[in-house]
């Protein structure tokens, strides 16, 4: 009886993986049938081009005047002064893209760099550096100043020092250009400041900035770090 449930037992267990085996075999001989002959050869090709097509990377980003991360709405000037940091990091002031003081444009120096530049164009006017460290330049950066036509952009830049020889009457002219902090300007401050001559300038803009040299927080030895100030001024101010 024991004998017979076994055989019984593996009698069926073997007629299933026949019965088993014999549909997988149908069913594949249907789909051979069915499906074409090169179904797998296609499909086979299409996902060896699906990876050899190129990786789609995003555009580098476009570049904007003056290295702005944004670009300047339309009817503005785009505007970026920097300050000197170190001893072999200059100043630079652009504007409209254009580099007007820099190191690239061999007009950079000691003391205070200027750049005046025509409103109504946008195109510069003239540049000059005035050395606050040795000499009497004082005088002369006043009459510069003072001789730009009303309406005239001005934009200083301060690289090491800007204020040991600064006269009262430069810190007068100056400061009737809006600029304030020229009043707490010190030895080898860091400073920028840029101005509409005889047109008042946007609150909403970076007008000015500075930073004095503290031993205890320098970013290089004897200097501060560099400042920088940027913007897009609108061309219909009066």
């Amino acid at each position: 009886m024991i004998c017979f449930r076994f055989f019984s037992s593996n009698f069926f267990k073997a007629a299933g993986l026949l019965i088993a085996s014999g549909c997988a075999w149908y069913l594949g001989y249907l789909f051979a049938e069915v499906l074409p002959e090169n179904t797998v050869e296609v499909a086979m090709n299409n996902l060896q081009s699906i990876a050899e097509k190129p990786v789609v990377k995003a555009p580098p980003p476009k570049r904007q005047k003056c290295d702005h991360w944004v670009a300047c709405p339309p009817n503005t000037y785009a505007y970026r002064l920097l300050s000197g940091g170190g001893k072999d990091s200059f100043p630079k002031i652009c504007f409209e893209d254009e580099l007007l003081v820099g190191e690239k444009k061999s007009n950079v120096g000691r003391g205070m760099n200027i750049a005046i530049v025509n409103y109504a164009t946008g195109k510069a006017v003239d540049t000059k550096v005035f050395d606050m460290y040795d000499g009497d330049f004082a005088g002369p950066m006043v009459t510069f100043i003072n001789n730009a036509p009303q309406g005239s952009i001005l934009l200083i830049s301060t690289y090491d020092d800007g204020a040991s020889r600064l006269t009262e009457d430069a810190k007068k002219t100056i400061e009737g250009l809006g600029c304030k902090e020229i009043r707490n300007i010190r030895f080898r401050s860091s400073w920028v400041c840029i101005s509409i001559k005889g047109v008042t300038f946007p609150n909403d803009l970076q007008k000015e900035k500075i930073n004095h040299s503290d031993n205890n927080k320098n970013r290089y030895d004897g200097w501060p770090a560099e400042i920088q100030i940027e913007g897009c001024l609108p061309k219909d101010l009066k």
